[in-house]
């Protein structure tokens, strides 16, 4: 953990927040929608076809454990919202509506990730750096892609009950589903076991990589507009 002062905290919170909330909403309401386009309509009923932060939010695990990461310096910020809930027997194809609505979510945060790395590209090339919130914008997009990136890679973990697991569950058969589902007791410890152990320094590389494909093709694209 680094120590920082109390301005340095508050400089972290207002570009690690932002950009936090931002993928948290986003990849929510994809699973909201996904599920809708599915027939199942449960997370409209529910409130959380939308983009209002306030609707998905945990209060402890989107706004008290980000900001202990924030404040203590912990290497890794992490958080979580509450569960978009949906009914599967309501899909108007179960496998499919399954694994398109787990993958919706980590799938809005690839995208929203290349967007930002876009955004940024375009900010960093027209908006002189004399401006005074060059900085600040330019971390807040920066935090954006990384964390959109970490939140998609986290995610795709097939460990139930991450998206990624029920992404599995779409292609196996009944007995086999409930033989994986027995992982779930199991998977808050084997996840803080992966945590502490420090085994999740894998996931940098993937989360890295994307990051800087996003930014290397937002680059090109911009390179080759000018030369056209």
């Amino acid at each position: 953990m680094m120590e920082m002062n109390i301005d340095q905290i508050i400089q972290r919170v207002a570009i690690l927040m932002p950009a936090f909330l931002i993928a948290l909403v986003i990849h929510e309401f994809a699973h909201a929608w996904m599920a809708q386009k599915f027939g199942d309509r449960t997370s409209e009923w529910s409130g959380r076809l939308t983009l209002n932060p306030v609707a998905h939010m945990d209060p402890f695990g989107t706004v008290v454990f980000p900001l202990i990461s924030i404040v203590t310096g912990a290497p890794v910020f992490f958080g979580w919202a509450k569960p978009v809930p949906i009914n599967p027997s309501m899909f108007s194809s179960y496998r499919k509506g399954l694994f398109w609505v787990s993958f919706a979510g980590p799938l809005s945060n690839i995208f929203l990730g290349f967007i930002a790395a876009f955004v940024l590209v375009a900010f960093a090339s027209f908006v002189p750096s004399s401006f005074g919130f060059f900085d600040g914008i330019k971390e807040l997009l920066l935090s954006l892609i990384s964390i959109n990136f970490a939140l998609a890679v986290f995610n795709l973990i097939p460990l139930p009950p991450l998206d990624g697991s029920n992404m599995v569950l779409s292609f196996l058969d009944h007995n086999a589903s409930r033989k994986y589902l027995i992982l779930q007791q199991y998977s808050f410890f084997i996840l803080i076991f992966l945590m502490v152990s420090g085994a999740f320094r894998v996931l940098a590389y993937p989360i890295l990589g994307l990051s800087q494909t996003a930014i290397t093709l937002a680059v090109s694209v911009f390179h080759f507009a000018q030369l056209t």
